[in-house]
Order: structure tokens, then C-alpha cells, then sequence
């Protein structure tokens, strides 16, 4: 069997987990084997997004709706009922390239920068409450299998669904890909969803743990296989041409944002991981709480210096809202910055797109040279801190509290739970289908496990899909007889 190493030959002991402060503490960024990895991935594409790459976008506003938020954290966008913060959205498919139909089956990217006075906050996030994977070390070898094959350059079924069959926690996400959701038919009729679990810190220092959920308010709308297909053989920016046209003629969509909240108490009761991003929380015991209202009513006049330039970060916080211990999202807090400082260069912060508007007087800080600086590139000021110049000083506040971790350092698997199962939340998602839906998901599923030809494959994944639901598993297994036994 040959040893799998880093970059520089040694060999590697776990590839499935990344190093952590102890099983339920944060990712460290001593971990130098995920760093590389996810440094290569930002580094294999130019000069499109590795991720993403297909996208429209538009300005809009966010405005306050209630005073809920309010007494639970201490972000200045939600001061007081009425308050709006100028917003831009880049809705976009994950796995395509540049060029590619945009009404393809994939996730949608949900991405939003808030330029609110205390800096910008950017959510990005998916139209789907969950992911593929819980833990980023293996965001890299899922991209992989969705991106183009080392030989046929093509997406391979056997790659797809090989990853999948050695990866049970995808299940969930599987299923809200291949339903009917996967194939939105207008960006203005999905939901879209931070996904992970974030900390929120009140003006009093209390801590809730918080999940966004964006709700459209023009009602889901999704479309078949065969008519997916069919307009993106015609019209390769079919959703973003319904969305423009929808803004010409002042049809400007709105969602309405509700958030779950988590007390630390609750947390530490939970049956489940409420940081695992491949799960959901029961909205029965977590309810959506209503807090405000985005609509979108500008489209930017230039795509390439606002859609394509627009660069996102989890890690873009202000005071009032931090990260959690959720291990994909500590890696995503390195990955999406560094991959805009590949792909748009150092000084990406200061175009328009990304600069903090809200902000008084802009950045301030000591950054210097580098691709693009400027204007000015700081003139004569000094660039180092601390100095006896008057440049800007630190303000002593955290935008959040952060939380405790103690453990032994080291490949941790993530902590148990006595709620762990990665199939269970998959069965209940196909139990609320409906019969059409659970038909169309099955159908879906069945098109790509046609193709698939390496041993063992299928298997693994008609097996995920019986622990989730036993109709579910034989009814993929029966179309897929039933396709044999035509050829």
C-alpha cells in the first residue's frame, strides 16, 4: 500500500480529521498537513474562483424588522426596528466553470456582504441548511471528486459517487442535492441558509449560539431534470437572466431572515453536535425567530468589477457575531481569504466591491504594497505598529467571547453524541417528501449511479441510503435493476 505524505514527503497519520484542542475543541492552525492542502486547492485554478466560479450578483439593503435580535446581540446593524444596512449578494452553482450552465443540479452559493458601520459582515453560505462534510481536511478530496477527472477532464459519476460511498455524512446533503431543490428555478425562489453555527454576544456579554435561515418570499420554485437540461442547452445564464430581468421590470425579491438561538446551557444538554454542519436543528425545540428583511433592487453596472471581483470571507466579522468550534467553518475562516488573495491579489479589500462603506473614513490600517496598492498606497504614513505617528491604535475589544477549549492536542475523531447518526436526518428529509418528490429524488440519483462502473460503488451507496429510509435504498436499487436489465 503506498503512504500517503505532505507535499514535503512525510508521511501523514490522519487524513480525516484535523487537529483540535481536544475532541470537541477548535481546529489549530499548527495542522501545517490542512493548511496545505487547502493552500494547493485556493492555488489550482486561474484565473476563476476554484469554487463558485458561475455567479450573479446585485445590490440590495437589509432592514430591522424586530427588536428580538437586538437582546441577543450587540451587532449595531440590529439597533433598532426600521435600521437598514446596504447589502450585495452573489448567488452562484459550487462545482461549475466559467461558461457553464447556471441551471445545472448543484448546491447555490447564498453569499452576502452587510457594510455596516462597524466594518463589513460577510454570511456565505448555500441554499441548503447542511453540507457534504464536517470537517474541512476533506473539502479538498471532496472538490476533487466533483471537479474534472486527472484523465477524461469531464466530471466522472465513478468519482462523484466513490467520494459519497466512503463518506456517510453526506447522505443528508446528497439528499437535498438530488431532490427537487437541487434544481432551483430562479435565484429569487430559494431559501438560502448561513449553514453553520455562529456565537452571538449581547451588549450584556451573554452568549447564544445562532443559525440563519433566509426564507424566500416569493415562494419556492424548482424544475424537473429534462427541463433543467433543456434551457441550460439554450441559454447558459438562464437563471441570471430571469434575475435581471426580474430588477429591470422593479420585481425586487425580498427574503425574510429568521435565526435559531442556542444557550450555552442547551448546548452542553444536547443529545446532538449542534456545531456539526451536516445535521439541523429541530426547529420544534430551536423555532425560527423573525429578525429582518433583505431585498435586493440594484444590479452593479459592470459584472466584472462587482459580481466577478466581489470576494467573500466567513471570517469577516464585526463586533457582536464570532465562529464556532464547527471544524468546516474554522477551515473555511483560512481558505476563502487566502484563495481571493490568490485570485484577485493582497490589496483585494480596498475595490469598491469589498471596500467597508459603512465604515467612516474606510480601512485603517498598516497594510502596504503588494498587487494594485492604492491609491496613495498610504502615502507617507509609517507601517508598522505600534509606532509614535498617530496611526490607528487597537481598540482592546473582541468582536466576540470566543469559548473554552482543553484537550490534548492532536487528530481528534469529533466528539460522541448520543444523537451521532450521519442517516437519520437524511430518512426524515425523504419521509416529508411528498410521493412525486421522493420519485424525482430516486430518478435523480439513479441517472449518475447508471454511469458509475468501479466495484463496489453503488453498494456503499444503496446501503447509506436504506440506514437513512429502507424505501429509499430499495427504491434506488430497484431502478437501478430495472435500468440493467433494459441494456
Amino acid at each position: 500500500m503506498t503512504q500517503l505524505t505532505t507535499e514535503s514527503g512525510a508521511s501523514v497519520a490522519d487524513n480525516q480529521h484535523s487537529q483540535t484542542a481536544g475532541p470537541a475543541g477548535p481546529t489549530l492552525l499548527q495542522d501545517v498537513h490542512l493548511l496545505e492542502k487547502l493552500a494547493r486547492l485556493n492555488r489550482e485554478r486561474i484565473p476563476e474562483r476554484v469554487v463558485h466560479a458561475i455567479g450573479t450578483g446585485c445590490y440590495g439593503h437589509f432592514e430591522v424588522t424586530s427588536q428580538s435580535a437586538r437582546a441577543l446581540t450587540c451587532m449595531k446593524m440590529f439597533d433598532a426596528v426600521g435600521k437598514r444596512t446596504e447589502v450585495f449578494v452573489r448567488f452562484s452553482t459550487v462545482t461549475g466553470s466559467k461558461g457553464g450552465p447556471d441551471s445545472v443540479r448543484d448546491p447555490r452559493g447564498f453569499s452576502l456582504k452587510f457594510y455596516t458601520e462597524d466594518g463589513n459582515w460577510d454570511l456565505v453560505g448555500n441554499n441548503t441548511p447542511v453540507f457534504f462534510l464536517r470537517d474541512g481536511i476533506k473539502f479538498p478530496d471532496f472538490i476533487h471528486s466533483q471537479k474534472y477527472d486527472p484523465f477524461t477532464n469531464r466530471r466522472e459519476p465513478n468519482n462523484i459517487f466513490d467520494f459519497f460511498s466512503h463518506t456517510p455524512e453526506a447522505t443528508h446533503q446528497f439528499t437535498w442535492l438530488f431532490g427537487a431543490r437541487g434544481l432551483p428555478a430562479s435565484y429569487r425562489k430559494m431559501d438560502g441558509f448561513g449553514s453553520h453555527t455562529f456565537q452571538w454576544v449581547n451588549a450584556e456579554g451573554q452568549v447564544v449560539w445562532v443559525k440563519f435561515h433566509f426564507k424566500t418570499d416569493q415562494g419556492i420554485a424548482c424544475r424537473s431534470q429534462s427541463d433543467a437540461e433543456a434551457i441550460g442547452g439554450h441559454d447558459a445564464e438562464a437563471l441570471q437572466h430571469e434575475f435581471y430581468q426580474s430588477i429591470a421590470a422593479k420585481k425586487f425579491p425580498s427574503w425574510t431572515l429568521k435565526v435559531q438561538t442556542m444557550t450555552p446551557a442547551q448546548q452542553k444538554a444536547a443529545r446532538f453536535d449542534p456545531f456539526d454542519v451536516t445535521k439541523v436543528w429541530s426547529q420544534k425545540e430551536f423555532p425560527l425567530q423573525t429578525v429582518g428583511k433583505l431585498t435586493l433592487d440594484r444590479l452593479p453596472d459592470n459584472y466584472f468589477e462587482h459580481t466577478e471581483q466581489a470576494a467573500f470571507s466567513p471570517g469577516n466579522f464585526v463586533p457582536g457575531i464570532g465562529p464556532s468550534p464547527d471544524r468546516l467553518l474554522q477551515a473555511r475562516l483560512f481558505a476563502y481569504a487566502d484563495a481571493q488573495r490568490h485570485r484577485l491579489g493582497v490589496n483585494h479589500t480596498r475595490l469598491e466591491v469589498n471596500r467597508p462603506r459603512g465604515v467612516p473614513g474606510g480601512a485603517q490600517n498598516y497594510g502596504r504594497d503588494g498587487l494594485m496598492a492604492g491609491p496613495g498606497n498610504g502615502g507617507r504614513a509609517v507601517n508598522y505598529h505600534p509606532n509614535s505617528a498617530g496611526g490607528p491604535e487597537q481598540s482592546g475589544h473582541a468582536t466576540a467571547l470566543g469559548y473554552a477549549a482543553d484537550g490534548q492536542v492532536g487528530n481528534h475523531p469529533p466528539p460522541t453524541y448520543p444523537e451521532m447518526d450521519d442517516f437519520e436526518q437524511a430518512g426524515k428529509l425523504f419521509r416529508l417528501m411528498g410521493p412525486d418528490e421522493q420519485k424525482s429524488l430516486i430518478s435523480g440519483l439513479c441517472e449518475g449511479l447508471e454511469a458509475v462502473t468501479r466495484p463496489g460503488v453503488v453498494e456503499r451507496v444503496v446501503g447509506f441510503l436504506r440506514r437513512a429510509d429502507a424505501a429509499y435504498g430499495d427504491g434506488v436499487a430497484a431502478q437501478l435493476a430495472a435500468a440493467a436489465a433494459k441494456k
